[in-house]
């Protein structure tokens, strides 16, 4: 069980992933992996996660891009000293890929920065 870590401005972002065998299907290449992500904010203030940027590769060298408002239908704000958590999955074609991006973050301010989500590996029965 690997951990993926990347810490941008004061948030660091931490990525499990995890295979899940009972919803694949080797036989027509869908391959399922979950993800569970924690976002802590390490700073003196609030920030509000505004959008998320995935970069999606599979073993094929394929790469799909997802973007969007927030994570799992969310905004969410995160005070000093806490985390956001949430899980998600994604499907990949072949047994291995690998998962980055990053989060477009909003200070009460109004200022805007981007925070790094780790490059992790998606390894089918690597759980």
């Amino acid at each position: 069980m690997s951990i993926y870590v990347a810490t941008t401005e004061g948030i660091t972002v931490t990525a499990h992933p995890t295979y899940i065998d009972g919803q694949s299907d080797i036989l027509r290449k869908k391959f399922v992996f979950g993800y569970f992500i924690r976002i802590a904010n390490n700073t003196d203030e609030p920030v509000r996660l505004m959008r998320r940027h995935w970069f999606i590769s599979d073993s094929n060298g394929d790469v799909k891009q997802v973007e969007g408002e927030g994570v799992v239908g969310k905004q969410p704000l995160i005070p000093p000293g806490e985390a956001h958590v949430y899980n998600s999955f994604s499907i990949l074609e072949t047994f291995e890929g690998a998962m980055e991006g990053t989060y477009l973050m909003r200070r009460e301010s109004g200022e805007e920065f981007r925070v790094v989500i780790p490059r992790f590996v998606l390894r089918a029965a690597a759980n």
